[in-house]
């Protein structure tokens, strides 16, 4: 896996974006990430829809690169952790985190965050809420117009089209905006969202080898 960054200025703080649908906020040594979506292989095999859960190890293997690369006390989830409540999924999910017993673990409830007091004890969870407040900023899963902070968000999952001559390409991004960071589903079974996206953004679109401003 290649990991490609790019330190961006936001409220005066340096954040870094990865081509691996991550952020890192050194400041914080925090590890910042949405919509992983766990559970929504097996949700899919339930329902009679053969897929391998590949899909879910491939983010997890994913994740402990990035985890070894910026060595984070935090892991902040912003949002959508989880897809359809507990499954056979999220037992690997868990076993997974056991593996990381000294790593904070902060989850901002998305709207797919259905988790009930056994869950939440079987998830390991450090902190549990609709929001987390720190400095001047906001991690919410969904943005908020009367917000007066500058929120992190996740939820929409959005994806920028890069015209040519020979097809249109879709690829995950990040956007800023003056009051926004957007981050990308972490998740790589996930939609893009092209259309639903915040207004007079800078785009960084990313692909395996490079990062792009747009």
């Amino acid at each position: 896996m290649n990991i490609v960054t790019k330190n961006i200025s936001i409220q005066n703080e340096i954040f870094t974006i990865t081509n691996q649908r991550a952020l890192f906020w050194k400041k914080e040594k925090s590890l910042i990430l949405s919509d992983l979506h766990i559970g929504k292989t097996a949700h899919f095999r339930k329902n009679g829809i053969a897929l391998a859960n590949q899909i879910m190890k491939n983010d997890l293997e994913r994740l402990s690169i990035l985890i070894e690369y910026f060595q984070p006390e935090k892991f902040i989830v912003v949002g959508d952790l989880l897809h359809a409540g507990d499954n056979s999924d999220v037992d690997e999910f868990c076993a997974w985190r056991n593996q990381y017993p000294d790593l904070q673990f902060y989850l901002i409830e998305g709207n797919h965050d259905r988790i009930s007091q056994k869950l939440e004890s079987k998830l390991c969870l450090n902190f549990k809420s609709k929001s987390l407040e720190t400095d001047d900023f906001i991690f919410i899963h969904d943005f908020e117009k009367d917000q007066d902070k500058f929120q992190i968000t996740g939820h929409i999952h959005p994806g920028f089209v890069i015209n040519s001559s020979v097809k249109n390409i879709k690829l995950p991004c990040f956007v800023v905006t003056e009051n926004q960071l957007l981050l990308p589903a972490f998740s790589e079974f996930t939609g893009l969202d092209t259309k639903n996206l915040p207004k007079k953004g800078r785009f960084y679109v990313f692909t395996d080898a490079e990062i792009y401003e747009i």
